[in-house]
């Protein structure tokens, strides 16, 4: 079973041996550092992966259980995790003693689980010994599988909530609650479907999977790779190509990469030198690449995992998740388009010539001659929609894009899926899945406490006493509380924790519950680019050779205009239009409007943050494009620091920028440097 390594799309001989072990290394902290198992080994590694594959496509297409569904989905993460991800990095490539019994022992908890069937169920409120030794040993398993797998962060917050559980009657209110025993916790944990086996290990086992499948098979076709070179082909013979590749190609190749670090790498290595040919600075261009992967785990059609839980918790179609992510992501994208054009002023690029030079030394075919050989692979990409839009569900949507893409592929011998690199992509699909299978499954230790001794509902009555009842102040704790959580634990866990714990608050306040959710999504997604764990800046700094903290503050600037967006979701009661949803009496008019604002607000936030408009921006002009932005975007905030000063803050916002438009149009335009 090959190892962690670098995207396909990855030019060989691209990076040095140095460089490309750093990055290795820098992916593996997001996706687990796997073995290399060899001989026989090494095939029944893959025949495992090969059959949690199969098993989860006929799930898709059959009627499984929901328990049995979700117990083999633990199981089979499980003996993939403790065979592929080895317990420390010194014992790597080898199949220990150890490691074959946590892997027995997995394997007699599910069968203990699933043999129990309705009896086990039936008998939660009062367990034989034998069900909590096995409740127990479940506990212990998926808390080290999940360290394996993703770090030692999220066990140890699993532990500490598992500590509350047992300890909390002996703290101060309001964190106090009565108490439990084991007799009481383990079942829940281990049994129900509101611990471990709960909403997220539900939501991966039906549908993240699939798509990781899904996106496993459009990168054994060619996809992945396609979509680099048409970006790099469309925007080619231009001033401003670079940047603008970076921003189209993190669009499209979200989707089959499925990571935040293997976008940025596969952007990196191919866009860095044309990067430094016009003049980016190293920490610049490092900022933006990793903004750019961020970028996929927000793009529709295929978003990050935690966008599945978001259906899941709604109780909605992921089609409706999409459609509310559809002028977000738009305003992210031109967002980072702002701060590419201004790029271009600020660093003074180079003429078109050498933008071209730098495409034909990558030989990259002609846009047209890439549509005629491989445009194929946009309908793969967008077939998913397709099927929603035709009322599929989306566990069917996806299996039928699967079908789509596998059969499309043979339009070409080059991309051909034959049997065996079929079989390899589904292998594949089911090995990147491990980590968020360990991940949902952990988390529901967390999830689990939290609706067992009520810290959902204290942590909400906390937050808004602390806000002074306050919206507005509610909003921003809500989203420090989303960002500081982001800081120790990857998207998908920091959405699952902080949308039981954070998120209730907002919904008292009278926010809808599906702006919540999302406000939480998109804080949550910060965590890709919030050290520890910035990876894709760590990542783009690896290969651009800036100091790696250096480059997390310049992606902080290319990211920040866009996630003060979130805040006209759960503020302004028509900022739902935003996600293309109407209250009251709001029109189509009322959307279009606020599309509008925000769009102004995030020009004037990316002018700020650059420091550049028509020319260099002094300090206080600095400062009034920003309140400007935050005004136009965040309009709640004026009205937060001094209620009824101002009736429509945004003309204020609008006032600023046009002033300090007009001052930089009065003076010629400084030669950039």
């Amino acid at each position: 079973m090959s190892s962690t390594a670098l995207p396909p799309e990855v030019p060989k001989g691209a990076l040095d041996d140095a460089t490309a072990r750093r990055l290795e290394a820098l992916i593996e902290q997001e996706e687990g550092a796997q073995n290399r198992l060899p001989g026989l080994l090494g095939h029944a590694a893959v025949a495992v992966a090969l059959a949690m594959s199969l098993f989860h496509l006929w799930a898709a297409w059959d009627i499984v259980p929901t328990t049995t569904l979700r117990f083999v989905h633990v199981g089979f993460a499980m003996v993939l995790g403790f065979a592929l991800f080895p317990v420390a990095r010194r014992f790597r490539h080898r199949l220990m003693v150890w490691d074959a019994a946590l892997i027995a022992a997995g394997v007699y908890v599910i069968w203990y689980l699933i043999a129990g069937g309705d009896d086990l169920q039936d008998r939660i409120i009062f367990p034989e010994p034998m069900d909590i030794v096995v409740g127990w040993m479940l506990i212990a398993l998926v808390l080290e599988v999940a360290r394996r797998a993703t770090g030692w962060i999220m066990p140890a917050v699993a532990i500490a909530f598992l500590l509350y559980a047992f300890y909390g009657n002996h703290l101060a209110p309001p964190w106090q609650h009565r108490g439990y025993d084991a007799e009481r916790l383990v079942p829940h944990l281990s049994i129900t479907l509101e611990g471990i086996f709960g909403t997220a290990v539900d939501v991966s086992a039906s549908l993240i999977v699939l798509f990781t499948i899904y996106g496993a098979i459009l990168q054994a076709s060619g996809a992945g790779k396609f979509f680099v070179d048409f970006s790099f082909a469309l925007t080619g013979g231009k001033p401003s190509s670079a940047g603008r590749t970076v921003v189209l190609s993190s669009f499209l190749l979200g989707g089959p990469s499925g990571s935040g670090v293997a976008t940025t790498v596969t952007l990196g290595t191919v866009a860095w030198p044309m990067m430094k040919k016009v003049g980016y600075r190293a920490d610049d261009a490092g900022g933006l690449l990793a903004a750019g992967g961020l970028g996929a785990i927000i793009s529709p059609p295929v978003m990050g995992a935690a966008a599945f839980l978001i259906a899941e918790y709604l109780k909605i179609g992921y089609l409706d998740v999409l459609v509310m992510a559809i002028i977000p992501t738009c305003l992210y994208y031109a967002s980072l388009l702002f701060m590419v054009e201004l790029d271009q002023r600020r660093i003074a690029a180079r003429a078109a010539a050498g933008d071209q030079d730098a495409i034909t030394k990558m030989q990259v075919d002609p846009v047209g001659k890439l549509l005629r050989l491989y445009g194929f692979h946009f309908s793969t990409l967008i077939a998913i929609v397709v099927f929603m839009v035709m009322g599929y569900s989306a566990t069917l949507s996806v299996l039928y894009a699967m079908i789509v893409a596998v059969v499309l592929s043979f339009l070409r011998r080059d991309t051909a899926l034959t049997p065996r690199r079929l079989a390899d992509a589904l292998a594949a699909g089911a090995v990147q899945s491990v980590g968020i299978a360990a991940t949902c499954a952990c988390a529901g230790i967390i999830v689990g406490v939290i609706t067992l001794t009520g810290l959902g509902l204290k942590f909400s009555d906390i937050a808004i006493q602390a806000a002074g009842g306050s919206l507005v102040v509610t909003a921003i704790y809500t989203g420090l509380i989303v960002w500081v959580i982001g800081l120790a634990v990857p998207v998908t866990a920091s959405y699952i924790i902080c949308a039981v714990v954070a998120a209730p608050a907002l919904i008292k306040l009278g926010v809808p519950d599906y702006a919540a959710h999302m406000f939480v999504f998109y804080y949550a997604v910060l965590s890709e680019v919030s050290p520890p764990t910035a990876l894709s800046p760590f990542a783009a700094s690896a290969i651009t050779g800036a100091g790696p903290y250096r480059t997390t503050l310049q992606a902080w600037k290319y990211t920040l205009p866009a996630f003060v967006l979130p805040f006209v979701f759960v503020t302004d009661p028509e900022g739902v239009g935003l996600l293309l949803q109407l209250r009251g009496e709001m029109g189509w008019g009322d959307v279009a409007w606020q599309v509008v604002l925000a769009t102004l607000g995030l020009a004037a936030l990316a002018s700020a943050c650059q420091g550049w408009l028509l020319r260099g921006l002094a300090g206080w002009e600095r400062a009034l494009l920003a309140c400007a932005g935050v005004l136009l975007i965040f309009p709640a905030s004026l009205e937060a620091l001094a209620p009824g000063l101002v009736p429509h803050p945004h003309w204020v916002g609008l006032a600023l920028a046009a002033a300090v438009m007009a001052l930089q149009w009065r003076r010629p335009a400084a030669a950039p440097g």
